[in-house]
C-alpha cells in the first residue's frame, strides 16, 4: 500500500479503538497525520534551500486552529492571517510578530494599529489602504518601520485558473491592486517613491485550478516590478518579495508529492532575478501542506434507495465539506467504503449518492458514485480533507463541529498511534453560547 494510505487505516483503527469516532457518541471525526504534516514541510524547506532568506508562512485560513498553528510553528513556519481572528490564534500559538504576514482585503483601523504594534508583515491590498498606514505611522504609530516589511498586493491581471471563484489574478479580482491598470500603476510606483518604509511587494496568483505556468509568470511580473521600483529609487527600497502560495493539490490519488520541488526548480528557472540574493522571499502555502495530510471519516446513520438509486446518509455532509457539497463539479472528494470496525470493505460496487446530514436536497459529498455497497454502521472515509474542511465548519442546521486530532506514530514499526487534540468535539453547551441562547436568561 501506498504509505499515507498505510498511516490512513492505521490512524482509523486506532480511533475506533480510541472511541474518538464512535457511531453514537462521535459519529464524525476529523485526523492529521502528523508524519505527513511534516514531510510536507521539509519537502518545502529543501525545494528553497541554498538561496535567499525564506520565511515559509503557513496560510491560516487552510487551517485556522492554535493547536494547528502551534504544531506548524514548531516545525519552523511562520503564519500568514487574513483576519483579526486568525491574527490573535497566530499569537496564541506563539509567533513572533515578525513571523506573521497580514493579508486582509479589509483591514480596519483597530486591526491595522495591532498588526503595526506587534511588528507584523502588512501586505496592503489597495490605495486607500496605503494613505490610513501612512496617516498612522505619520503619527508615530508602530514605531520605526523600516524594520519590518510593508507593501502592497499587486494583481499582474494575468488571467484566472478553472475554478474562477478561487482565481485571484483576473482583470476584476477584488485582490490587490492592478498592475496593468495605467492610473494604478503609476500611483503605486508614486508610493513606493513617496514611503520610504514600503520596503516589500506581494503577489499571490495561485490557487486550486491555477496551473503553475500562471503563478510562475505573476511571479516574474512583480519581480521586475521590484527591479523598477529600486531602479527610480536609485537604492535598494524593495527587499522583501512575497510570492504567495496556491499550489494545486491532487485530490484524486494518494500521491503524496505536494510539488514544491519542482515549482522551485521552474521559478530558479524562469525568475532567475528572485533567487539573486538581493530579496528575502516569503511564500503562503496552506492546501499543499495540509490537505493530504488529513482526512474525515463518519458513520454511515441509514441507507435506504429512491428512484432506483442507492442512498447512503451519513454524518459527513455540508457542515463539514461545504465547498464540494455547493460546488462539486469543482471541489471533488475521493469516498473510501470501510466497516464498522475499520477494515476496508471491497467487491459488490453500486452507483449510489453518498449524503450528509444537512435538511436540504443537495447536502451530497458523492453523487452517483461506484463503490462498495455501503450498509448502516459502515464508515466512509473521505481524504484529503486536511485543508479547509472540518477545521472551518458550516453552521447550518446548528450540527455539532467534529474533533480533529493530530495522530503520531509512536515507535518503530509496532503500530501504536498517540492523539493529540487539535479541536476537541463541539459541545451542546458551547454551540448554545455561540448561538446567543445565553440571551434568553
Amino acid at each position: 500500500m501506498n504509505p499515507i494510505a498505510d498511516r490512513r487505516a492505521g490512524v482509523l483503527r486506532e480511533a475506533l479503538s480510541a472511541g474518538l469516532l464512535h457511531p453514537d457518541r462521535a459519529p464524525i471525526a476529523s485526523f492529521i497525520d502528523g508524519a505527513t504534516l511534516r514531510e510536507n514541510v521539509e519537502s518545502l524547506r529543501r525545494a528553497f534551500a541554498g538561496g535567499p532568506d525564506v520565511l515559509h508562512a503557513f496560510a491560516a485560513k487552510a487551517g485556522s486552529l492554535p493547536v494547528l498553528l502551534r504544531m506548524l510553528r514548531e516545525l519552523g513556519m511562520g503564519a500568514e492571517v487574513a483576519s483579526e481572528g486568525e491574527f490573535e490564534m497566530a499569537l496564541r500559538a506563539g509567533f513572533a510578530g515578525g513571523e506573521i504576514v497580514f493579508d486582509s482585503p479589509a483591514k480596519t483601523n483597530r486591526e491595522i494599529e495591532r498588526a503595526l504594534a506587534c511588528g507584523a508583515q502588512i501586505n496592503i491590498d489597495n490605495l486607500q489602504e496605503f494613505e490610513r498606514i501612512a496617516r498612522r505611522l505619520g503619527e508615530g504609530v508602530g514605531g520605526d518601520a523600516i524594520e519590518r516589511s510593508i507593501g502592497f498586493r499587486v494583481n499582474p491581471q494575468i488571467g484566472t485558473g478553472s475554478i474562477e471563484a478561487m482565481s485571484t489574478a483576473g482583470a476584476q479580482s477584488k485582490f490587490g491592486v492592478g498592475i496593468r491598470d495605467a492610473e494604478s500603476r503609476s500611483r503605486v510606483l508614486e508610493a513606493y517613491l513617496r514611503a520610504p518604509w514600503m520596503n516589500s511587494v506581494h503577489v499571490h496568483v495561485g490557487s486550486q485550478g491555477v496551473a503553475s505556468e500562471m503563478m510562475v509568470e505573476g511571479i516574474r511580473e512583480v519581480t521586475a516590478l521590484a527591479d523598477e521600483i529600486n531602479g527610480r529609487v536609485g537604492a535598494q527600497r524593495i527587499l522583501t518579495i512575497d510570492i504567495g502560495g496556491g499550489l494545486p493539490v491532487d485530490f484524486q490519488s494518494d500521491d503524496g508529492d505536494p510539488g514544491f520541488e519542482r515549482y522551485a526548480a521552474a521559478l530558479r528557472s524562469e525568475v532567475p532575478r528572485l533567487f539573486s540574493g538581493d530579496y528575502r522571499i516569503v511564500t503562503e502555502f496552506g492546501r499543499s501542506i495540509l490537505a493530504k495530510a488529513g482526512f474525515m471519516a463518519a458513520f454511515v446513520e441509514y441507507t435506504k434507495s429512491s428512484g432506483g438509486r442507492p442512498i447512503a446518509v451519513t454524518h459527513a455532509g455540508a457542515h463539514v465539506a461545504t465547498r464540494t457539497v455547493f460546488m462539486p463539479d469543482s471541489w471533488p472528494l475521493r469516498i473510501l467504503p470501510f466497516t464498522g470496525s475499520g477494515e476496508p470493505k471491497t467487491g459488490g460496487e453500486v452507483v449510489q449518492d453518498v449524503a450528509g446530514p444537512c435538511c436540504f436536497a443537495g447536502d451530497l459529498i458523492a453523487r452517483g458514485r461506484s463503490l462498495a455497497r455501503l450498509d448502516a454502521g459502515d464508515i466512509v472515509v473521505v481524504p484529503d480533507t486536511g485543508a479547509y474542511y472540518a477545521s472551518t465548519p458550516f453552521t447550518y442546521n446548528s450540527i455539532l463541529a467534529p474533533g480533529i486530532y493530530a495522530a503520531e506514530w509512536e515507535g518503530a514499526g509496532d503500530g501504536a498511534v498517540g492523539f493529540r487534540p487539535v479541536r476537541e468535539p463541539q459541545t451542546m453547551a458551547s454551540l448554545l453560547a455561540a448561538s446567543g441562547a445565553e440571551l434568553l436568561g
